[in-house]
């Protein structure tokens, strides 16, 4: 039987719509087609060999022991194309995987390329649509092998003989140095007609000069080159190129604690995770995204901004009804398994800031407001300054009561102050006068109820004692200034609260068996993300030195091919959540900018923080901001 993997010895291949994961053993253990939120044809990933997996490897490593991973393993370059070298006693091979950007049918391609010697090598498919849940039709269709079921039709081509057998199609074959041998997997629909047989090789050299060509737009030059284009690229394929839609992650119920009920489906487009995502893809020189992104936006609010939904599915679908699979044991024994989200329902008012602030962002970065984003902003606020002062779900998604987030009226803060910047400059037509006055009294009411004097930090939520991880990103929006006695107390408070024995930060406390302010039992990992809002908040309160350690730790944490989950165990030492995840990419690109830019300021240790504090979570590190810090209580 196949070694259950960890979360972070998978790879990640895509095409812009969909993606799949290629775990080290040489398996693809999760793809879901046509879309990232389509059921899963591969799905051995939240269960067993039986949900479907598609594993090519020498024939010598088919007993599938703990050993049986590849000798290296990178990307080719800057692009989604993963190499994997397998070294065996009588040779060596290496196998390309990818998906090409979409034109016509999607496709997974697999070339073996012989490098040394003679291998036999061994491709077992074992498609099983639905989640797992069908076993199709596999049949020869003209020397093509095909499985069907229902919808969806799967097209097997290669130039080794196939053969079916108790639904499981397989290929043996020897390759020698200086051959290759090619697999492609395309998908359409059933009652369409089949799929051209592709050019693999072609499709491989068009699929590396599109990654070139993309990332060589990024403006990043700083000492984390590396990491950062390679946080852009995931971004990248987490975008769902027809409708600009991201997603949050392209998988479902990674668990966030291994064994618990924190399973949760990021395949869909949470406005938070999208703005802020979109916020770091233009502090790296990316504007198309943005603009991608707005038009999404303008399609999914519709003419109805008053009922503006947290998330909504990648081409703007409302309806995104939680339910679980039984069938699906969970990765790892995590269960349920769920797909949909029932958060499309939540308030969570910290998103009228995340979406403006991008907006915002975007105008400063040349993406000119067009009439109809204009109307849709004026809306926003309108509505925003009508519910500010209700209690919401927050950040973090609560399934419990909700309450007066203090990161939720920052944001809501920020809301109005970008709108007011953006009437200043001309960009909007609004009456600041109004808006003046709201900005003061959503000011005045957070440092009144939600900061403890005592303690001398902000808290989670009005008159609560629990600290927030989210209220680090209080000197990042300009809420504060960095050098404000509270900021500083604040980014202590959670350092002192919310970190472990070696330095890494939760989100908030949670309470084990105990349900908590969450609404839920059972524990989780570190955030990543949260730990990249401490190096900002480290380093805005002048202690660069400790905000580069810590920032250079968390690469550390990466998986040998640059990727992060949600959270990290620093326990067992392994990565947790859905996976690879935009908001720990976003996070990582965010303190790079910053780090950068301080470093490029640093005239004197004060001077520095107090001229470059950014003015908001999204906000991109490389414009300056003297001057726009308000006033504070």
């Amino acid at each position: 039987m196949k070694r259950l993997p960890r979360i972070e010895q998978y790879g990640l291949i895509g095409d812009m719509q969909t993606s799949a994961h290629v775990c080290d053993d040489g398996s693809i253990d999760w793809l879901c087609l046509p879309r990232f939120d389509s059921p899963a044809v591969f799905a051995g990933l939240l269960g067993t060999q039986k949900h479907g997996t598609w594993r090519i490897a020498p024939a010598a490593a088919a007993g599938r022991s703990s050993s049986d991973a590849v000798a290296e393993r990178q990307y080719s370059g800057d692009s989604l194309v993963l190499e994997s070298v397998w070294r065996t006693q009588t040779g060596s091979v290496r196998v390309l995987d990818f998906m090409p950007p979409r034109d016509g049918a999607p496709q997974v391609i697999r070339i073996i390329e012989g490098l040394t010697g003679e291998v036999e090598m061994i491709s077992t498919m074992r498609p099983r649509p639905g989640y797992g849940s069908v076993s199709p039709w596999i049949h020869e269709v003209g020397g093509r092998m095909v499985a069907e079921a229902g919808a969806d039709a799967l097209w097997l081509d290669t130039c080794v003989p196939q053969a079916e057998k108790d639904g499981v199609v397989v290929s043996a074959f020897a390759i020698s140095a200086g051959q290759s041998v090619a697999f492609v997997l395309s998908w359409c629909p059933s009652h369409a007609p089949a799929p051209e047989i592709p050019d693999p090789h072609a499709a491989l050299t068009e699929t590396l000069a599109f990654w070139q060509d993309w990332t060589q737009e990024c403006t990043y030059d700083g000492p984390y080159r590396e990491a950062v284009v390679r946080s852009s690229i995931a971004l990248k394929a987490m975008t769902y190129g027809p409708s600009g839609g991201i997603v949050a992650a392209p998988t479902t119920s990674l668990p966030e604690e291994v064994g618990g009920g924190r399973n949760w489906d990021y395949r869909f487009t949470w406005l938070r995770d999208a703005s802020t995502t979109l916020a770091a893809l233009l502090g790296t020189g990316y504007r198309q995204e943005a603009q991608a992104w707005r038009r999404w936006l303008l399609r999914a609010a519709a003419g109805d901004p008053e009922n503006l939904q947290i998330m909504y599915g990648i081409t703007g679908e409302r309806d995104l009804l939680e339910r679980e699979l039984p069938w699906l044991p969970g990765y790892e024994g995590s269960s349920p398994v769920r797909v949909g989200n029932g958060a499309a329902d939540q308030l969570q008012l910290d998103v009228y800031g995340e979406v403006i602030e991008t907006l915002y962002l975007a105008h400063q970065s040349g993406v000119a407001h067009c009439a109809d984003t204009a109307v849709l902003h004026q809306r926003l606020i309108e509505h925003l300054a009508q519910r500010w002062q209700e209690p919401d779900e927050g950040i973090w998604e609560i399934r419990g009561a909700r309450r007066h987030f203090v990161h939720s009226k920052v944001m809501a803060w920020v809301a109005v102050d970008r709108t007011i910047r953006l009437t200043e400059a001309g960009a909007l037509d609004m009456d600041l006068a109004p808006l003046v006055e709201l900005r003061a009294a959503i000011h005045r009411e957070v440092c009144d109820k939600g900061f403890d004097p005592v303690r001398n930090t902000f808290t989670q939520s009005y008159g609560s004692k629990e600290v927030d991880a989210a209220t680090l990103l209080i000197p990042r929006t300009g809420f504060l200034p960095p050098d404000d006695p509270r900021v500083i107390g604040t980014v202590d408070a959670v350092r002192r609260e919310l970190s472990t024995g070696d330095g890494l930060v939760y989100r908030y406390p949670t309470c084990g068996k105990d349900v908590g302010v969450d609404g839920l039992t059972g524990d989780e990992g570190t955030f990543f993300l949260c730990n990249f809002w401490l190096v900002d908040g480290l380093a805005l309160t002048g202690r660069i030195d400790e905000a580069r350690a810590l920032f250079e730790r968390l690469l550390t944490l990466r998986n040998d091919l640059g990727f992060l989950a949600e959270e990290y165990d620093p326990v067992q030492q392994r990565q947790l959540g859905n996976f690879p995840q935009a908001f720990s990419h976003m996070g990582l690109i965010q303190s790079a900018l910053l780090l950068q830019q301080m470093a490029m300021h640093s005239h004197s240790r004060h001077g520095a923080v107090a001229l470059l504090a950014p003015r908001s979570a999204s906000h991109s590190a490389r414009q300056p901001t003297a001057g726009l810090t308000p006033q504070h209580a």
